[in-house]
């Protein structure tokens, strides 16, 4: 039986990418469904970073390279700190509606995290939508599209309305949220929890 994981996330969260490591090796060891989904850190019209969290923010940096090296095996290479996630996020929704969402995710998670590319700029994102199979033109011209704007928008609400208010925040099953760059073991453990409640042996049966 598949496992749906809903995944709400922000392109620019290390943690966030962080996790999809451990979501994918989960992907390659039993039967799951990942389902990516839009979150904003910095939202339209947040006002400037202050120096002082920007700082603190720069000085974890190096603590952060050798957690991603030592727990998940990455070396990052970071694109530019602070910039607008929006246009790439809007571009993932029209990658799902073609049937490329999952793809289009992991490609621009790593151009952004492994590659140092800026992933706010359009012709980056054209160029990874095409690595992927999506058409340049049309995808180009999703970015300007209300539709899949108002569906950014859809997702970062449908989570405040469920109290998620950090990322990653992963959803199993429609039933257990899991909250952080949590570990595999701790991945897997509420896999077979879901794995339990479908035999009748859960919680709430």
């Amino acid at each position: 039986m598949t496992t749906r994981i809903d995944v709400w996330s922000d392109f620019v969260c290390p943690f966030c990418f962080l996790v999809s490591a451990s979501l994918a090796r989960l992907q390659q060891a039993h039967d799951v469904a990942i389902t990516w989904h839009a979150f904003e850190l910095r939202p339209r019209g947040s006002p400037p970073m202050a120096a002082e969290y920007r700082a603190r923010i720069e000085a974890g940096r190096p603590q952060l390279v050798a957690m991603a090296r030592e727990q998940y095996g990455l070396e990052l290479n970071s694109g530019p700190f602070g910039i607008d996630s929006r246009p790439a996020l809007i571009g993932e929704q029209y990658a799902v509606t073609q049937g490329r969402g999952n793809a289009y995710h992991d490609a621009v998670a790593d151009a952004y995290w492994l590659r140092a590319q800026s992933i706010d700029k359009r012709e980056v994102l054209a160029e990874i939508a095409e690595s992927v199979g999506l058409a340049r033109a049309a995808f180009l011209a999703a970015l300007d599209a209300p539709e899949y704007d108002a569906a950014v928008d859809a997702e970062i609400a449908w989570a405040r309305d469920n109290q998620i208010s950090g990322v990653p925040a992963l959803v199993f099953a429609d039933k257990y949220l899991v909250v952080g760059a949590q570990p595999y073991p701790a991945l897997e453990q509420v896999l077979q929890q879901c794995a339990a409640d479908a035999a009748g042996d859960g919680p709430d049966q």
